[in-house]
């Protein structure tokens, strides 16, 4: 049996820990043989229902479950970390401008940098899930300037696998019967689901995403809104956000880039845009599709792009840089 590995969730006592914290105690994300400290940590009004959580966990009898770590502060929360999966955030409140949506998580954001900087191991890999992603993910990083950019991601996965569910459902297939779709850009309403390189196993042949569905206008149209507004789609019909579906996504993207991506496909994850070969601002956290090997990500380059994807791509750019450009404003400060 390997060490155990120090995991770390926050808005631990929150839906979407709830439908986390099981699979990745019971091996699903980081390996059948590798064992886990679970590090929980959720402010302190949330703490009697932490209490809660962590009673449930031991009662799982988790074998690779060795130890639950309930917390409210950041030194014993983020200690010698493996891996850090930072779910907890402000949510956007009625009649709450962006702005004053970014300045409450930059907050939370650079302090949650700064802990990872003073007391997480180097190696950690960090998945930012709290909205808005993307900007949260920046700040993170700029706040633990010693610890690689790369090892910073945000989650976009859910929007990968909803354009992947998407595209399986129109054609009649298994949802792994899609690969390559690319979701580019933010984690939000400007986000472009792109199939243009993506392919369908239709009756064991692998064809073109837009030959198998047979419907450029919906594949243009559509589908893309269906994709870019599900998330409200979901809480308007239940009344809560999709946590089941983000739970999956985050152990999906954290399995991932423990364990690599497959030959010849490739996921969609937001990371640094340093270096990218497809003229967006370097400055961000972007998502774009990537390979995975040996826990480091590479940005699939050189994707023909058309002039339709061109000004989806540069659009939710844009928005990535006025987010920031207002994110550093209020770090600054």
């Amino acid at each position: 049996m390997a060490d155990p590995i120090r995991v770390l969730v926050t808005g631990a006592a929150g839906q979407i820990a709830y439908s986390l914290l099981y699979s990745i105690a019971k091996g699903d994300v980081f390996g059948k043989d590798q064992p886990i400290i679970l590090v929980l940590l959720d402010i302190p009004p949330m703490l009697p229902v932490l209490d809660g959580v962590v009673m449930e966990l031991q009662d799982c009898a988790l074998p690779l479950l060795r130890e639950v770590i309930p917390t409210d502060k950041v030194e014993v929360g983020f200690k010698d970390l493996d891996a850090a999966i930072l779910v907890g955030s402000m949510p956007r409140k009625e009649g709450m401008e962006r702005k004053d949506l970014l300045k409450a998580n930059v907050a939370i954001f650079k302090t949650q940098g700064a802990a990872l900087e003073k007391y997480a191991k180097k190696t950690v890999r960090v998945l930012v899930v709290g909205n808005p992603a993307n900007t949260n993910c920046l700040i993170a990083s700029k706040s633990a300037p010693s610890i690689p950019k790369e090892n910073f991601s945000c989650l976009t996965r859910l929007d990968h696998n909803r354009a992947r569910s998407q595209v399986a459902m129109r054609c009649g297939v298994p949802a792994d019967a899609v690969k390559n779709v690319i979701i580019w850009g933010n984690h939000s309403s400007t986000q472009y689901p792109d199939v243009h390189h993506a392919m369908v196993n239709v009756h064991g042949k692998e064809v073109e995403a837009y030959s198998a569905v047979k419907d450029d206008s919906w594949l243009k149209g559509d589908f893309i809104s269906t994709v870019q507004l599900r998330g409200a789609a979901v809480i308007k019909a239940r009344k809560l956000s999709s946590a089941m579906s983000a739970a999956k996504a985050i152990c999906d993207h954290m399995r991932d880039w423990w364990f690599g991506t497959l030959d010849g496909e490739f996921m969609s994850m937001g990371v640094y845009a340093g270096g990218n070969s497809y003229g967006i601002p370097e400055d961000l956290i972007y998502s774009f599709p990537v390979h995975i090997k040996n826990k480091s990500w590479n940005i699939h380059d050189g994707l023909p792009v058309n002039d339709f994807s061109r000004a989806k791509m540069d659009a939710t750019a844009a928005e990535l840089v006025e987010e920031r450009d207002t994110a550093l404003s209020f770090l600054s400060q």
